[in-house]
């Protein structure tokens, strides 16, 4: 076909164009077609795309990679009146309808490259470019490992939809655990972000764990707390260990702490935003811990904490190696906990010390107060009768 051919069929589209435009306009789709080159789009009012500062629905085009052919307009008049349909019901989203690098959409994809598209997307959000040095930890152990499964799951089972894939993925992890949870929530943002269709929610699949099932732990007592200090040889991990004990710090967060305040009498320390859960200010318990560790100078091990080089998870598993090392009968964790569980004991409200840790106060409670033994609640007993005695006296 020559050039001067090529044109006059593509022209000759024009009037066919222009019809079935009538056509739809009369059956107020609110959506048209036009053809631009050799190719053939739609235009109409469309939300506005990821990403966009607009707020409000307006004139956009969408590009289908279509032809200009008489086949290529029997496609997009489908296309028209699906999508005419998903505005109507308000169902429309961008991410179907995007192309990618590629220049193919996410559905027409391989799914190794639907899940590059998805991690963009997961690290472009406008939330979690505030702290990305958590929003990689988060993807490193709470997306990226579950995905893996994901993929292995359709290598192994080819003849599997990708539906069944994800399904087939959470049914091989043990149900009421951690892991099962997490895995529910990454394949249900990541079938959310492809405006994949499941017959069945995921997060009914995830089990009780984090409800109803949280394992009771058997928490250092305060004499264990102070006597394994005294056996960690280096100073400076002695600062670490002393610093999680009495501010119930997570692993890593004792390396991103402002300590100004405490270096200068406070009982206070900050922990900075480029922590997993941002900036929030935490009170010693027992504020006479601060001298029994020797707090008041600050000395931490010299470790990588360039963010650009390592994660806030490898830091703090350079913590748990350093316990291991140093024969502490316990985890760095359990030093957290035991922290959480002597708040209660001294009347903190929930509503502060959740804030102190970084988290919600529904976690709080449904956590640290299942995990109060029978030596915990004796305990309790004893420091609340020992208060009614005193303001006896008192009277």
């Amino acid at each position: 076909m020559t050039k001067n051919t090529q044109v006059n069929s593509l022209h000759a589209l024009d009037p066919q164009i222009q019809t079935l435009n009538t056509r739809l306009a009369n059956a107020r789709m609110g959506i048209q077609i036009e053809r631009r080159g050799e190719k053939l789009n739609l235009r109409g009012t469309l939300p506005p795309k990821p990403g966009s500062d607009r707020l409000r629905p307006h004139q956009q085009r969408l590009s289908l990679g279509l032809p200009a052919t008489k086949q290529g307009l029997k496609q997009i008049e489908q296309e028209a009146k699906v999508i005419a349909a998903q505005l109507i019901q308000k169902s429309f989203v961008w991410h179907d309808y995007l192309a990618v690098g590629s220049g193919k959409r996410l559905s027409q994809l391989e799914l190794a490259d639907q899940i590059q598209a998805f991690e963009k997307s997961f690290f472009g959000m406008a939330h979690r470019m505030v702290n990305p040095a958590a929003t990689k930890t988060t993807w490193n152990a709470a997306y990226a490992p579950y995905l893996r499964k994901l993929e292995a799951t359709q290598a192994m089972h080819q003849s599997l939809t990708l539906p069944e894939c994800i399904y087939k993925t959470i049914q091989l992890i043990d149900i009421n655990t951690r892991g099962r949870q997490l895995c529910c929530t990454a394949l249900a943002a990541f079938s959310e972000f492809l405006n994949l269709e499941l017959p069945t929610a995921l997060k009914t699949l995830a089990g009780g764990y984090g409800k109803h099932r949280t394992q009771a732990r058997q928490l250092p007592s305060d004499a264990e707390i102070l006597a394994a200090w005294q056996q960690i040889p280096n100073p400076a991990w002695q600062f670490v260990y002393g610093v999680m004990a009495t501010y119930g710090l997570r692993n890593h967060e004792v390396f991103f702490c402002d300590y100004s305040a405490l270096l200068q009498g406070d009982t206070r320390v900050e922990v900075l935003a480029s922590t997993k859960t941002g900036s929030h200010a935490v009170w010693a318990f027992y504020p006479e811990w601060i001298e029994q560790f020797g707090l008041r100078t600050m000395m931490l091990p010299s470790i990588n904490t360039d963010l650009t080089q390592t994660t806030l998870q490898r830091i703090g598993q350079r913590v748990t190696a350093q316990f291991r090392r140093y024969g502490i009968p316990f985890s760095p964790y359990d030093l957290r906990h035991a922290w959480a569980v002597r708040t209660i004991h001294m009347g903190l409200a929930d509503t502060v010390a959740a804030k102190m840790m970084g988290h919600s106060v529904a976690v709080h409670t449904r956590t640290y107060h299942q995990w109060m033994t029978r030596r915990d609640q004796q305990q309790a007993v004893d420091v609340a009768l020992q208060r009614r005695a005193s303001m006896l006296s008192e009277s």
